[in-house]
């Protein structure tokens, strides 16, 4: 099937992102295994190609507004960056496909969908990636994991601070851990600085923009000491109390 590239194209150029065809072939393969997968799992409720290119796909890559890919994966030693709660494999298979020469870890609570993303990442012949099947507060305690990323990201809808306590752990000191937001978030901020603080981080910015009609935000946040051994706490618990 033919595809009208020119938006994803034009929002590419915006972000100062230029892909190859292969690339640009990799997107497209990714759009369809997610249409065919989603008629019989539920990934995303968008999958009108302009919809899944704008609010999906340049949705995922616009944290290069905020995060130098580019810089860090230019630079010497291995640059590792954990989505958590990825879901249907957003920002991390955009990301990847972006910047294939960083290492990234994917990781849900949901199988199926983990085999959904470890299919994704064969047919597209991706390297230096894995999908894990996990809960936070478990691969959390796991030294593989914990506190062994420069980055970790997340498009998870939760509150902040239930966020944090599920994010932070896994980044390395000198680290940052960036959530993406939609609307306001001025004040889920301010009520999440305490836990930020418990957690080891401290928030340096928020950075807000629109993308097409949808308001969005990036929580940029510092990893500074180390995360306690108390946390995540137990299964269930971030998001029934908060921090």
């Amino acid at each position: 099937m033919k595809y009208n590239l020119e938006k994803f194209k034009q929002g590419l150029a915006d972000l100062s992102l230029t892909l190859t065809d292969e690339q640009l072939n990799q997107f497209i393969t990714y759009y369809e295994l997610l249409v065919e997968t989603n008629k019989v799992m539920n990934l995303t409720a968008i999958t009108e190609f302009d919809e899944v290119i704008e609010k999906h796909f340049l949705d995922s890559l616009s944290i290069c507004r905020v995060y130098d890919f580019k810089k860090v994966s230019g630079e010497a030693g291995e640059v590792k960056v954990l989505d958590l709660g990825t879901g249907a494999g957003f920002p991390g298979i955009p990301l990847k496909i972006a910047f294939p020469e960083i290492e990234f870890v994917l990781a849900d609570s949901l199988n199926k969908r983990i085999r959904f993303l470890q299919d994704v990442i064969s047919q597209l012949g991706l390297r230096k990636i894995e999908a894990v099947h996990a809960r936070a507060e478990e691969i959390a305690r796991n030294k593989t994991y914990r506190e062994q990323f420069n980055l970790c990201v997340s498009r998870a809808v939760a509150n902040l601070s239930t966020l944090s306590e599920y994010c932070i752990p896994f980044v390395k000191e000198g680290g940052k851990f960036i959530s993406y937001k939609s609307g306001e978030v001025d004040e889920e901020v301010e009520q999440a600085k305490r836990a930020i603080f418990l957690l080891g981080g401290k928030a340096e910015d928020i950075y807000k923009f629109n993308l097409y009609e949808q308001k969005r935000s990036f929580v940029i946040i510092d990893k500074e000491k180390k995360t306690p051994k108390a946390y995540p706490r137990k299964a269930g618990t971030p998001t029934k109390e908060p921090l």
